[in-house]
């Protein structure tokens, strides 16, 4: 019995068939990534991470209203990635915001909406709402009229 080599192939020719075509997908989905996602929006979700005061004293006036316990329950606080899959748009340097992220109620789930100024260091509500999908309901728990 002879004891010859026998020489591996290397892993990317073992491989290229199904290696090359991933590369590319991945390539085409960071790209479209990169495209829709501008720097705007990620320096708005960044602020949104680190301004929880806005969002706790939100959920605290809501957990007061009446219909809000009746229909939702009462609403948990807000985690991190319900900001992350929400829609936040910071304007007027940064003192205005709309906002719109899931939350959590004893009974339902739903979207809590909110547009507010800073004033100081304090956020003014000019509107916070919670939708609902089953059944379609907007639950109005501040508006303020437009000045």
């Amino acid at each position: 019995m002879e004891n010859d080599l026998v020489e591996k192939e290397s892993w990317f020719k073992r491989n290229w068939k199904w290696f090359l075509p991933s590369a590319f997908l991945c390539l085409f989905l960071i790209g479209i990534l990169a495209a829709s996602t501008s720097q705007d929006s990620i320096t708005d979700i960044a602020k949104a991470y680190s301004d929880e005061l806005l969002f706790e004293k939100a959920i605290e006036k809501a957990n007061k209203n009446p219909s809000i316990l009746e229909n939702i329950g009462t609403i948990e606080p807000i985690d991190k990635l319900a900001i992350l899959e929400g829609n936040v748009m910071y304007s007027n340097n940064h003192n205005t915001v709309n906002l719109s992220v899931r939350v959590n109620g004893a009974k339902k789930k739903g979207k809590l909406n909110i547009s507010a100024f800073k004033k100081g260091t304090e956020w003014v509500y000019q509107k916070i709402a919670v939708r609902t999908k089953n059944p379609k309901n907007e639950i109005i728990v501040l508006e303020e009229p437009q000045k």
